[in-house]
């Protein structure tokens, strides 16, 4: 089973923007359709972008769609999350997935593994 390590998270301005990393060592990460989702404490966990095993399709959250864009490097088992025009609200714990079964999809319970996640803050 794969595992995943999230990085990348920070304190951040609004306007800003960050980079954020989820490393899967070792060498089934091409098996894998890769998500990301959020969450505030005492809220529910919230899809934010998924995408393919080969990174060919994407998909994301309707709200979020222009600001932010998942992509995977498969040669250094990595997905990616890049996040523009950050705002106060994007605050939140974020976690990467992973789906064996290779699904493109905001569903959280097609996601097998999961990361620890990351803290990224965004101050207005």
């Amino acid at each position: 089973q794969v595992q995943l390590v999230e990085s990348g998270g920070a304190l951040v301005q609004a306007g800003g923007f960050l980079r954020l990393s989820c490393a899967a060592p070792g060498g089934t990460f091409t098996w894998y359709s890769m998500g990301w989702f959020r969450q505030v404490q005492g809220t529910a966990r919230e899809f934010v972008a998924s995408i393919s095993r080969r990174g060919d399709t994407t998909y994301y959250a309707g709200s979020l769609k222009g600001r932010f864009t998942i992509s995977r490097d498969n040669a250094k088992n990595t997905v990616f999350l890049q996040m523009n025009s950050l705002k106060p609200e994007d605050t939140a714990v974020y976690y990467c997935a992973a789906d064996w079964a290779g699904a493109v999809t905001s569903s959280r319970s097609a996601y097998e593994v999961w990361g620890q996640g990351t803290q990224v803050t965004v101050s207005s």
